[in-house]
């Protein structure tokens, strides 16, 4: 009899130490303690996130309006053209795996730089591209990295606007990954406005 309390309290220990292990297994992976975000605006949001989100060491894009001049701007008010919002995206992203200069020249090459007030078939203020930094480093990497694409020749004007990043407001959740809740419809969406013919006339095949 009296190995019956030692026993009871084992079993007691080996259950909690089951709990344990199966807390941890369900338990979300955790996100890099050094996570960044940066905003860029390439037209249509749907299109610009799903380019974004498969460049690695991108944690993930939010797709929102910024540089308006409207606190918490709706789909409709922002398409209307009178927020002076754009569609825009903002990036979570491990620097530890792809650095900000990275980002930045990703989405020179995934958008037309010489349009201006528009990308592809969409037309208005509101799908005007743009870099939105945070601070002097940034800046001066989209700056630096505007001048030397002028200066290259590759181009023979630049109408993306660089600014400082001003509120971030997310888009309404239908939204968000577009491209993976409504694959044929955004692939309709992609191909009729001819968004990767005009990038692969500016820039090649990358």
């Amino acid at each position: 009899m009296k190995t019956w309390p030692r026993l009871v309290g084992l079993a007691a220990n080996i259950l909690l130490l089951v709990g344990s292990i199966g807390f941890a297994a369900d338990a979300p992976p955790a996100r890099p303690a050094d996570t960044a975000t940066a905003i860029f605006a390439g037209g249509c949001f749907w299109c610009i996130e799903a380019d974004f989100e498969k460049l690695p060491g991108v944690i993930g894009a939010e797709s929102g309006y910024t540089a308006g001049n409207t606190a918490n701007p709706t789909y409709k008010e922002v398409g209307a053209g009178g927020t002076g919002h754009t569609e825009a995206i903002r990036v979570s992203y491990d620097p530890a795996k792809v650095s900000y200069q990275q980002l930045v020249d990703y989405f020179w090459r995934h958008i037309d730089p010489t349009a201006r007030d528009r990308q592809f078939c969409d037309a208005g203020t509101q799908y005007r591209s743009g870099i939105y930094w945070r601070n002097e480093a940034e800046r001066k990497i989209a700056e630096a990295s505007r001048d030397a694409l002028l200066k290259s020749g590759k181009l023979a004007r630049i109408h993306t606007e660089i600014a400082a990043a001003s509120a971030f407001y997310p888009a309404e959740e239908y939204h968000q990954d577009y491209y993976k809740k409504n694959q044929i419809r955004y692939a309709y969406y992609r191909k009729s406005c001819g968004r990767d013919a005009r990038v692969r006339e500016i820039w090649g095949d990358k």
